[in-house]
C-alpha cells in the first residue's frame, strides 16, 4: 500500500502540473471536475450524519462559480451571495422542514467545495508573463523561457503546490522518525514534531522559490508565505478530518488508490489558493513600493 500511495501521488502531482501549466479552459475544466467529485464526497458524508442538504443545486452553482472565476472574476462574489440566499430560501420552503444542519451544511458545501477552490482559477489567471499560445486560452512553455519568464499565475501555482507537497512529505518523514508528541485528537497519527518539520520545509520551499522569481525582500517574503502555506494546509487537513469523524468514515472516497477520495488528497489545497492569491495581489505590491 505505501508504494501504491506513492505511485498514485506522483501521477496525480504530474497531472496537476501539466494541467496547471496549460491554464485557460483546460485548467478551469479540470477544476470543475475536481469540484464536482469533491462535493459529491462531501455531501455523501453530510447525508451520513442525517442531514438533508441542497446538494444538487449547490453543485450546479459551484460549477458556475468556477467558470465565472475564469470568464469574469468580478461575478464570483455576487454569485456566492445570491446562491447562498436562494439556497436558504429553497431549504425553508421545501416539503420537509429544514434544520440548522441542513442549511449550514449546504452553505458550507458551497463555500468550502465551490468558492474556495475557484481561487485556483483566479490564481492561474493572475496577469503577467506570456500570452496564451494554444487554443482555449491554453499555454505551453516551448521553448522553455526560464522560471522567471513563465506566466505569473503559473509560477504562483507551482510555488503553492511545491510548498504543500514539501510540507506533506516533511511532516510524514519527521513524524515517522522523531514524532513523539500528539498534535491533536482530531488526527491521532499527527505529531507536533511532524507539523514543525512540515512548516519548515514549506517555508524553505517558499524562500527558495521567491529568490528564483525575484520577489521583493526575497527570501524572507517567500519564506513567510511558505510558512503560512504549511500552517494553512495542515488546518485544511484537520478540517476534513473533523468532517470524516463526524460522518463516521475513514476516507471521503476511494477514487485515488492509496489515498482515498478527492477530498482526502486535496484537503490541504483548499484553503491554500486564497492565501497565495491575496499574498501575491495585495502583499507583494506593498513590498514593491
Amino acid at each position: 500500500m505505501p508504494w501504491l500511495r506513492i505511485l498514485s501521488g506522483i501521477v496525480v502531482a504530474l497531472l496537476g502540473i501539466v494541467i496547471g501549466t496549460l491554464g485557460g479552459w483546460y485548467f478551469t475544466g479540470a477544476i470543475c471536475v475536481l469540484v464536482y467529485l469533491a462535493q459529491a464526497e462531501y455531501f455523501k458524508m453530510v447525508k451520513a450524519t442525517g442531514s438533508k442538504p441542497a446538494a444538487k443545486s449547490t453543485m450546479i452553482v459551484s460549477q458556475a462559480l468556477i467558470i465565472a472565476a475564469y470568464a469574469n472574476t468580478a461575478l464570483t462574489e455576487p454569485i456566492l451571495a445570491v446562491a447562498g440566499t436562494f439556497t436558504c430560501f429553497y431549504l425553508l420552503f421545501r416539503p420537509r422542514l429544514a434544520s440548522i444542519s441542513d442549511i449550514s451544511s449546504s452553505i458550507l458545501g458551497l463555500f468550502y467545495c465551490g468558492f474556495l477552490p475557484s481561487y485556483w482559477v483566479r490564481l492561474r489567471e493572475i496577469p503577467g508573463g506570456d500570452a496564451p499560445n494554444l487554443l482555449l486560452g491554453g499555454y505551453f512553455p516551448f521553448p522553455f523561457p526560464g522560471w522567471s519568464e513563465l506566466p505569473a499565475g503559473l509560477n504562483c501555482i507551482l510555488l503553492a503546490i511545491g510548498c504543500v507537497c514539501a510540507a506533506d512529505i516533511a511532516a510524514y518523514v519527521f513524524g515517522k522518525q522523531i514524532g513523539r508528541t500528539p498534535l491533536s485528537s482530531i488526527s491521532p497519527k499527527k505529531t507536533v514534531e511532524g507539523a514543525l518539520g512540515g512548516f519548515g520545509a514549506s517555508g524553505l520551499t517558499g524562500a527558495l522559490s521567491s529568490m528564483v522569481l525575484q520577489w521583493p525582500y526575497a527570501p524572507f517574503s517567500g519564506g513567510l508565505l511558505g510558512l503560512l502555506i504549511g500552517v494553512i494546509s495542515l488546518l485544511g487537513d484537520l478540517t476534513e478530518s473533523i468532517m470524516k469523524r463526524d460522518a463516521g468514515v475513514k476516507d471521503s472516497g476511494t477514487i485515488i488508490p492509496g489515498h482515498g477520495g478527492i477530498l482526502d488528497r486535496m484537503d490541504g489545497y483548499i484553503f491554500t489558493a486564497p492565501l497565495v492569491y491575496y499574498f501575491v495581489t495585495l502583499v507583494l505590491p506593498i513590498l514593491e513600493r
